[in-house]
């Protein structure tokens, strides 16, 4: 079967038969349905060999990303793979996490071997050497919370981001605000915590209010890590009445850790995150939501305006959105509590 036969049964050009099932150039809905319709019936598959061949590309883009587990990454995975999708690309995956050599083997041996059109670097730390392999890869690359030098990167401004969460638990009145952020290992792989706490501690200067660091702890952004640490913060003899965490799945770990120690949420202490994660509304979780599956697709629609003839390029300067979401788990403190 080739696609004359399809072009035929169609009723249009072989050209349009091309675009309608490449998803490259512009094919009315009514056409390009027609044309699958077509195919299908035919059994027709376009060639892969015979695209890269003739059009210098493989439709393949690489996604580099230091953990699969979190909800973040994979959010930001699957807004990228839904348009890359649409837009007739497949995906390589590389997932950094586990030994340090990964970081190595990834940039070194795997990204310069696959056949990939261009790379993105989801919040990753790269190094100047790094950034040069990369480069070296003469493939256009795009950074989602980054930065990466010399690299187009989108990325969500955390420490504003952390601010307005630490503002809102101000506003109601509490004084005594703790700080779950990053361990050792998290801040080390990606810039992101170090942020979130320079915005934490932005607001408490900006509101007079010293910082202490018996307020602030480390945990490596799973539920069960903050479980840890937010029990020994709510177990000091002056607790926090607020805790602001640095992602919402913490945050839910010290809903928990307060619940177990015979707390209410919010009437002993306010709980507020940063992400609007899946289960937000479920625990009634007041958060900070940023969207990143709109971040993976508008990383892809950079990409394909530099590898697509007719693609729309986004402008230079996109600021990611973040909006304070309130729900049940912040209010007042008491009065006793001051």
């Amino acid at each position: 079967m080739n696609i004359d036969e399809v072009a035929h049964a169609a009723g249009v050009s072989t050209a349009t038969v091309s675009r309608a099932l490449s998803g490259r150039g512009s094919v009315s809905p009514a056409t390009r349905e027609k044309v699958v319709e077509a195919a299908r019936n035919l059994g027709y598959v376009v060639s892969q060999a015979a695209s890269t061949l003739a059009s210098g590309r493989n439709r393949n883009v690489g996604i580099v990303v230091p953990f699969l587990d979190r909800w973040f990454f994979t959010n930001v995975l699957a807004g990228a793979q839904e348009r890359l999708m649409h837009a007739g690309y497949d995906i390589t995956l590389y997932n950094l996490a586990g030994r340090g050599d990964e970081r190595r083997i990834v940039l070194e041996n795997f990204l310069p071997r696959q056949r990939v059109d261009a790379v993105i670097a989801v919040s990753l730390e790269l190094t100047e050497c790094e950034v040069t392999r990369l480069r070296e890869l003469g493939k256009p690359i795009v950074g989602v919370g980054g930065p990466i030098e010399g690299v187009r990167t989108l990325a969500l401004d955390d420490i504003a981001a952390s601010r307005l969460a630490t503002e809102h638990l101000l506003s109601l009145g509490h004084t005594r605000i703790a700080h779950i952020g990053g361990d050792a290992a998290s801040d080390r792989d990606f810039h992101m915590p170090l942020k979130r706490r320079r915005g934490y501690e932005q607001a408490l200067r900006t509101a007079g209010i010293d910082l202490d660091e018996h307020m602030v702890g480390g945990a490596d952004f799973t539920v069960q890590g903050s479980y840890r640490v937010a029990k020994l913060l709510l177990g000091r003899p002056q607790r926090p009445t607020a805790i602001f965490a640095a992602s919402d799945e913490m945050a839910i770990g010290a809903i928990l850790a307060a619940q177990d120690l015979g707390l209410s949420v919010p009437q002993d202490v306010s709980i507020i995150g940063i992400d609007d994660h899946d289960t937000a509304e479920f625990f009634g979780l007041t958060t900070i939501a940023h969207y990143p599956r709109a971040q993976g697709a508008l990383a892809v629609d950079i990409l394909l305006a530099q590898i697509e003839p007719n693609a729309a390029e986004p402008p230079a300067e996109t600021p990611l959105p973040f909006d304070l979401i309130v729900r049940r788990t912040t209010s007042r403190p008491r009065p006793e509590q001051g």
